[in-house]
């Protein structure tokens, strides 16, 4: 499988220092997005983040609308990625919903800025908003859909389920992880979540 290539503002490959750089913007971006909101964040306090000079910015991004959507993505990218390396790791596809649970929850209390920028799209780039969740809903469906094939889990829309579970869990982390000064989930809550879970999964004999 071919590695993505990535492109600068100008649409030339980028060294692996120029990729570098770009990762720094991408982790100022989040951090000043996050804390301040996209209207008081600007290029240059973006650019004071990364500790790079406010022309090197244009070598990747051309807006700071620009490097907010390829936040958006690259967010996405990475906790769907971390989703689906745990939740690969079930037997059952219970046990995959609640790994796939706990590793969402694990980034986002690393990244807590996720809630504010995905909430922040829906005024600065409602078309971020929809690519993010409907990312993360399309394997998500196609997964339900093939459990429920197999009879492992109750035969209902898997699109309503997929978007249904997704929504408990982003309320779930925000009450618990967002306003949670940081703390972990706490256990009784998972407990509670793997209850939901499995009876709105477990197939009726």
């Amino acid at each position: 499988m071919s590695e993505t290539v990535v492109r600068g503002a100008d649409g030339r490959a980028l060294s692996r220092k120029g990729e570098a750089t770009r990762t720094r913007l991408l982790e100022a971006a989040e951090h000043v997005f996050g804390e301040l909101g996209y209207h008081e964040a600007s290029i240059v306090k973006i650019t004071e983040a990364a500790r790079v000079g406010q022309g090197t910015f244009y070598n990747y991004f051309t807006s700071k609308k620009e490097i907010f959507d390829e936040l958006v993505r690259d967010l996405n990218r990475r906790v769907r990625h971390a989703m689906k390396e745990a939740s690969s790791q079930g037997e059952t596809r219970l046990q995959s919903e609640l790994l796939g649970f706990r590793a969402y929850f694990r980034f986002t209390g690393e990244h807590p800025t996720l809630y504010r920028i995905i909430r922040q799209a829906e005024f600065v780039s409602p078309e971020m908003l929809r690519y993010h969740y409907e990312r993360l809903s399309a394997g998500y469906i196609e997964a339900l859909r093939e459990a429920s094939g197999r009879g492992e889990v109750n035969s209902l829309d898997p699109e309503a389920l997929a978007y249904a579970l997704m929504g408990m869990g982003e309320m779930i982390g925000m009450r618990w992880i967002l306003w949670g000064e940081g703390r972990p989930m706490p256990p009784a809550v998972l407990d509670e979540l793997a209850r939901i879970v499995r009876c709105a999964l477990e197939a009726q004999e």
